[in-house]
């Protein structure tokens, strides 16, 4: 999710190096600029630098003496009604690599013009103005997280790499609101991390922002880094040194303490290569900037006061033809569904594209909504999601550029003709990936998006075989009072949750229950359709069920999977998530977050699953009509037609 709306422009650079003498980590990780303009922009201009250099001239100092005393500066503007600003060095930085991060922050900032609200995010410190105060925000719409692209290789290997970054980045979430300046670093089996809030706030506004960023921070577990990125506070971890060595602390007093330290505004100066903790925070009165706008009214959980959503590129319908071969059947097409036909095409610049041609009945009333449905999906960035790239309308014809995958669908690779291809490590990684990108949907971007239809067709593979899920966001996204029925279904039988299937109840939960279903095919190599399971006429989640409840799971187990690449205990820890996430009622499957925390954590202490809802083998299927048979679901027995159903 980024940090600042999706109106604003981000940008993310994943440039690791080691910590040296020198070092301002001046690796960019989020820049926006607000879209409201100063009325005046050379009076403005004028008074960005004036505070520019009086935040310069406090680092020059401070760095030229040594010196740690606080430095906390207001400074009375001419007007009653002020701009504020503020930087930030992360707490491990000398006051010289402090200053050669703020000269950079600074002339990236610049950037931004006459915008009257920015923000830029680096490793090693951020900087921010604003035309109110801000000082004491701590999380807010849009934090971020930022992984690395690998895992780490470590002799413990990636899930144990995972368990001791998540207890390592609990601990600093705890110990941080307790300790001086809110700073603290700590390295625990070959795992290195900090957290820091900004000193403005009060502790339980620091503690509240740590939380959200622990649950950002860990969906990037086991990769070799992560950073977590709020309006208040910051969270990073490696399996890289990244501060120096003298900067580890010893987390257990505060921990251990149930007091709460009083807050102290200071400045270590660092001299002949030590570094101390250091904060700047200038806290700059300036003139008033009236807010102009170069769109209409603020949206609800705008930041900076002036974020709206970023649109997607405007394709030439012409050129999009002549990509698809004028959308080709023969030698383009790539599959099709419920939602349109999807073609392989070659952009001018030689880049490979997937064209979605959607299949819109009401077109009048499409047209008003494509825009801005569009808008949304576009913004949408989290590396297990698929990049919707552009648009393009004309007519009768709906198109969506979607980024191309080659490795095709993860289908192929479980039922298809590449069947039995990935191995036991690339389907556990291909199961976390997805419920990485489910967790972003529901949880981390500006809008909870339920998918509605996750199934393997769905699930895209890149050349990595990490996943990408596709066709999100083409369904209605989750209105706020959450209480609603939908009044569509857009689901595929078999992996639909009851509710939603039966009485039109949709919530995140849907996902989770589709997600459950998919885990079960993963593992067996069978469609959850199949029928033909041994040694009774049953379908997959209650064959499962069954070899679960006689703790004879290892028969579920795709016979093509190598039984020396995993252990009998991890597939039943597996077998059992998924279980839980095709509990009856919604309310006890868990959350895709909670799902990504299960999935890396080696404990076994999951919640017991109970007999999920599925179809009733059994039961008679004529015409349209399908029986459902319950578990603890409130519904005792339910039809629901098949032309209710829309496969994609």
């Amino acid at each position: 999710m980024a940090y600042f709306d999706s109106a604003l422009v981000l940008l993310v650079l994943l440039l690791w190096s080691p910590i040296t003498s020198g070092d301002p980590q001046a690796n960019l990780l989020q820049a926006g600029c607000s879209l409201y303009n100063s009325t005046n922009a050379s009076v403005f201009a004028a008074t960005l630098n004036r505070t520019f250099a009086d935040l310069r001239s406090n680092i020059s100092s401070a760095a030229a003496a040594g010196s740690a005393a606080a430095h906390f500066v207001t400074a009375a503007g001419v007007s009653s009604q002020p701009v504020y600003a503020l930087f930030q060095c992360r707490g491990y930085l000398s006051m010289a690599d402090c200053l050669a991060c703020f000269s950079v922050a600074e002339d990236r900032i610049r950037r931004c013009g006459a915008a009257n609200g920015a923000r830029v995010v680096y490793d090693g410190c951020f900087l921010r103005y604003e035309s109110a105060p801000f000082s004491d925000q701590g999380t807010l719409p849009g934090n971020a997280n930022f992984c690395g692209s690998r895992n780490a290789t470590t002799s413990a290997g990636p899930a144990g790499f995972a368990s001791a970054g998540l207890a390592l980045v609990k601990d600093l979430r705890d110990a941080t609101p307790m300790a001086p300046e809110f700073f603290t670093a700590a390295e625990r089996e070959g795992v290195f991390g900090i957290a820091q809030c900004v000193e403005t706030l009060s502790e339980a506004v620091c503690r509240q922002c740590l939380e959200t960023a622990v649950n950002n921070v860990v969906l990037c577990l086991p990769s070799a880094d992560g950073r977590a990125v709020d309006a208040g506070c910051f969270m990073r971890y490696s399996n890289q040194p990244f501060f120096p060595a003298n900067q580890t602390m010893d987390l257990s007093p505060f921990l251990n303490s149930g007091r709460s330290s009083k807050r102290r505004v200071i400045i270590w100066g660092v001299a002949g290569g030590v570094c101390g903790l250091l904060l700047l925070v200038g806290l700059v009165a300036l003139l008033w900037i009236r807010r102009s706008r170069y769109q209409q009214g603020p949206r609800k959980g705008d930041i900076l006061g002036a974020t709206e959503l970023q649109g997607p590129i405007n394709f030439h319908y012409e050129d999009l033809k002549k990509a698809t071969n004028n959308f080709s059947e023969d030698s383009n097409k790539l599959g099709e569904g419920g939602f349109g036909d999807v073609y392989k095409g070659t952009l001018k610049n030689g880049i490979t594209v997937a064209v979605k041609r959607l299949a819109i009945a009401q077109v009048s009333r499409a047209r008003a909504d494509f825009q801005s449905e569009v808008k949304i999906i576009s913004n949408v960035h989290h590396r297990n999601l698929i990049r919707l790239l552009g648009c393009s309308s004309k007519g009768q014809d709906f198109l969506l550029v979607y980024e191309y995958m080659a490795n095709s669908s993860l289908d192929k690779f479980i039922f298809g003709d590449k069947r039995g291809s990935l191995n036991w490590k690339q389907r556990f990684s291909i199961i976390v990936g997805m419920a990485r990108g489910l967790s972003y949907l529901h949880q981390e971007f500006h809008f909870c998006i339920i998918h509605r239809d996750i199934k393997c067709s769905n699930i895209l593979l890149d050349d990595d075989f990490q996943p990408r899920i596709a066709d999100f966001g083409l369904a209605r996204l989750l209105p706020e009072d959450r209480s609603h029925l939908s009044t569509r279904f857009a689901g595929t039988l078999g992996y639909t949750a009851p509710e939603y299937a039966i009485q039109g109840q949709l919530s995140e939960k849907v996902d989770t229950y589709s997600f459950g279903v998919v885990v079960l095919e993963m593992i067996s190599g069978r469609k959850n359709n199949d029928i033909k399971l041994e040694p009774l006429t049953q379908y997959l989640l209650e064959w499962a069920w069954k070899l679960y409840e006689r703790d004879r799971l290892m028969e579920l187990v795709d016979e093509s999977l190598d039984p020396s690449e995993f252990s009998p205990e991890e597939v039943k820890r597996i077998v059992k998530i998924a279980l839980l996430c095709t509990q009856s009622a919604a309310a006890e499957r868990p959350t895709m977050s909670e799902v990504v925390v299960m999935l890396l954590s080696q404990s076994d202490a999951t919640p017991q699953p109970t007999r999920p809802t599925f179809i009733d083998a059994a039961s008679s299927v004529e015409g349209n009509v399908v029986s459902f048979t319950t578990g603890s679901f409130s519904t005792s027995h339910a039809t629901v037609s098949v032309s209710q159903f829309s496969a994609r």
